[in-house]
């Protein structure tokens, strides 16, 4: 059984849309593509060679894809020879050629797809931005990690993490820094369904019974 892990840059708000340039992705008018940029510092940058120091295959929509395979099988570095080795699945439905080693397209349903992967045996599917199939993927409960690198700033719209298709699990936090620049690395795996409970009174007043009572009718 393989484990699906998301990883993804974020700001405050949710947003992964361009972290890292203006011409990556501008797509809907996004005016803020390298917001990452000026938070990195040298303790953000152990971070993601930690990340990727362990064998792992990658999986990533299409665009993501393109936008990797134009710049890393160029850049002599730990990461770059990672991502060079390792598979690449690819969620696609288009005639793309994948141009870059390694690369494996899925050209069925990318939930279904990835759910086949993951009974397979091999190293951690790890997806990399991809936010379309990071939806696709939450909406059947396929990720079992998340590895979250939050900036502090919101960017308001754009491309989000978690969208309206996000089925509601309860998430453990494992591991947690903070760098230099206020950046949070965090990881979280799966732990359950949602738990809630009540700070509510156990007799209630007769102004709180009124309240419910007008949100009962309201709707």
């Amino acid at each position: 059984m393989r484990k699906v892990v998301a990883g993804a840059f974020l700001s405050l708000d949710g947003v992964m849309q361009a972290p890292g340039g203006p011409e990556e992705d501008p797509s809907g008018g996004f005016k803020f593509g390298g917001w990452m940029f000026p938070q990195f510092d040298e303790a953000l940058g152990k971070k993601m060679d930690e990340s990727f120091s362990e064998p792992f295959d990658l999986l990533l929509g299409r665009k993501t894809y393109e936008i990797f395979a134009a710049y890393w099988p160029y850049q002599d570095d730990e990461i770059g020879r990672a991502f060079d080795r390792a598979t690449k699945y690819v969620a696609t439905r288009s005639k793309l050629q994948l141009t870059w080693k390694n690369s494996v397209a899925l050209r069925g349903d990318a939930a279904e797809e990835v759910a086949g992967l993951k009974q397979q045996d091999g190293p951690t599917l790890l997806i990399q931005g991809s936010s379309d199939l990071i939806q696709s993927l939450l909406a059947r409960d396929l990720i079992d990690e998340f590895r979250l690198v939050i900036a502090p700033i919101v960017l308001g719209d754009g491309k989000k993490l978690f969208g309206r298709g996000a089925i509601p699990v309860g998430l453990e936090l494992v591991s947690s820094q903070t760098s230099t620049t206020g950046v949070t690395m965090s990881t979280y795996v799966r732990e359950g369904r949602v738990t809630t409970g009540s700070f509510a009174d156990d007799e209630p007043s007769a102004a709180e019974i009124a309240r419910r009572q007008k949100l009962a009718r309201e709707g």
